[in-house]
Protein backbone atom coordinates (compact mmCIF):
# COMPACT_ATOMS: atom_id res chain seq x y z
CA UNK A 1 0.00 0.00 0.00
CA UNK A 2 1.20 3.58 -1.06
CA UNK A 3 2.01 5.70 1.46
CA UNK A 4 1.39 9.53 1.02
CA UNK A 5 4.08 11.90 1.38
CA UNK A 6 2.61 14.47 3.93
CA UNK A 7 3.17 11.38 6.28
CA UNK A 8 5.96 10.72 5.52
CA UNK A 9 7.43 14.24 5.82
CA UNK A 10 5.76 14.82 8.89
CA UNK A 11 7.69 12.09 10.60
CA UNK A 12 10.79 13.39 9.35
CA UNK A 13 13.05 15.65 11.88
CA UNK A 14 13.20 19.26 11.10
CA UNK A 15 16.41 18.89 10.10
CA UNK A 16 15.96 16.24 7.79
CA UNK A 17 13.20 18.36 6.18
CA UNK A 18 15.39 21.40 5.90
CA UNK A 19 18.00 19.19 4.31
CA UNK A 20 15.44 17.43 1.78
CA UNK A 21 13.94 21.38 1.18
CA UNK A 22 17.49 21.95 0.73
CA UNK A 23 18.52 19.93 -2.15
CA UNK A 24 15.52 20.33 -4.05
CA UNK A 25 16.27 23.71 -4.14
CA UNK A 26 19.16 22.96 -5.90
CA UNK A 27 17.81 20.60 -8.19
CA UNK A 28 15.28 23.24 -9.45
CA UNK A 29 18.18 25.83 -9.59
CA UNK A 30 20.29 23.40 -12.11
CA UNK A 31 18.49 21.54 -14.56
CA UNK A 32 19.08 20.58 -18.46
CA UNK A 33 17.02 22.75 -20.97
CA UNK A 34 14.40 20.06 -21.63
CA UNK A 35 13.69 19.84 -17.58
CA UNK A 36 13.39 23.58 -17.97
CA UNK A 37 10.76 24.08 -20.84
CA UNK A 38 8.89 21.43 -18.95
CA UNK A 39 9.23 23.11 -15.68
CA UNK A 40 8.17 26.39 -17.28
CA UNK A 41 4.98 24.31 -18.74
CA UNK A 42 6.02 24.46 -22.42
CA UNK A 43 5.94 21.74 -24.68
CA UNK A 44 8.73 21.32 -27.84
CA UNK A 45 5.66 22.29 -29.90
CA UNK A 46 4.74 25.62 -28.35
CA UNK A 47 8.29 26.98 -28.27
CA UNK A 48 9.24 25.62 -31.59
CA UNK A 49 6.28 27.99 -32.45
CA UNK A 50 7.69 31.07 -30.68
CA UNK A 51 11.21 30.49 -32.49
CA UNK A 52 9.94 29.91 -36.04
CA UNK A 53 11.31 26.56 -36.48
CA UNK A 54 9.73 22.87 -36.20
CA UNK A 55 9.58 20.48 -33.16
CA UNK A 56 12.32 18.55 -33.98
CA UNK A 57 14.85 21.94 -34.12
CA UNK A 58 13.97 21.71 -30.40
CA UNK A 59 14.74 17.87 -29.48
CA UNK A 60 17.74 18.42 -31.35
CA UNK A 61 18.63 21.61 -29.47
CA UNK A 62 17.84 21.00 -25.78
CA UNK A 63 19.77 17.21 -26.24
CA UNK A 64 23.14 19.72 -27.40
CA UNK A 65 25.98 20.43 -25.50
CA UNK A 66 27.46 23.35 -27.70
CA UNK A 67 25.80 25.99 -29.43
CA UNK A 68 26.22 29.54 -29.90
CA UNK A 69 25.27 32.23 -27.18
CA UNK A 70 22.68 33.67 -29.56
CA UNK A 71 21.21 30.28 -29.67
CA UNK A 72 20.53 29.33 -26.16
CA UNK A 73 19.76 33.35 -25.44
CA UNK A 74 16.71 32.68 -27.96
CA UNK A 75 15.82 29.73 -26.64
CA UNK A 76 15.51 31.20 -23.07
CA UNK A 77 14.06 34.65 -23.31
CA UNK A 78 11.05 32.58 -26.02
CA UNK A 79 10.43 30.50 -22.65
CA UNK A 80 10.07 34.49 -20.83
CA UNK A 81 13.20 34.41 -19.56
CA UNK A 82 16.62 36.48 -19.67
CA UNK A 83 19.91 35.04 -20.04
CA UNK A 84 23.28 35.53 -17.80
CA UNK A 85 26.61 34.41 -17.88
CA UNK A 86 28.39 34.23 -14.95
CA UNK A 87 31.62 33.29 -13.98
CA UNK A 88 32.55 32.24 -10.49
CA UNK A 89 35.63 31.90 -8.27
CA UNK A 90 36.55 30.89 -5.64
CA UNK A 91 36.35 34.49 -3.84
CA UNK A 92 33.34 35.30 -5.99
CA UNK A 93 31.18 35.56 -9.11
CA UNK A 94 31.37 38.24 -12.16
CA UNK A 95 28.52 39.02 -14.36
CA UNK A 96 29.76 38.75 -18.05
CA UNK A 97 28.82 41.52 -19.59
CA UNK A 98 29.74 41.26 -23.30
CA UNK A 99 26.86 39.17 -24.34
CA UNK A 100 24.21 41.50 -23.19
CA UNK A 101 23.74 42.93 -26.71
CA UNK A 102 23.90 39.90 -28.64
CA UNK A 103 22.24 40.11 -32.01
CA UNK A 104 20.36 36.74 -32.53
CA UNK A 105 21.77 35.47 -35.75
CA UNK A 106 25.35 37.23 -35.46
CA UNK A 107 27.15 35.52 -32.65
CA UNK A 108 29.82 33.55 -33.42
CA UNK A 109 30.87 32.31 -29.92
CA UNK A 110 30.07 29.21 -28.96
CA UNK A 111 28.92 28.09 -25.57
CA UNK A 112 30.95 24.64 -24.49
CA UNK A 113 29.70 22.02 -22.10
CA UNK A 114 32.35 23.29 -19.28
CA UNK A 115 31.09 27.30 -19.77
CA UNK A 116 27.76 27.33 -17.75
Amino acid sequence: MAKKFADLRSRMTPESRARAQSKARGMLAEMPLNELRQARGLSQATLAKVLNVKQPSIAKLEHRTDMYLSTLRSHIEAMGGMLEIVARFPDGSVKISNFESLGDKTDSTPLHDHVY
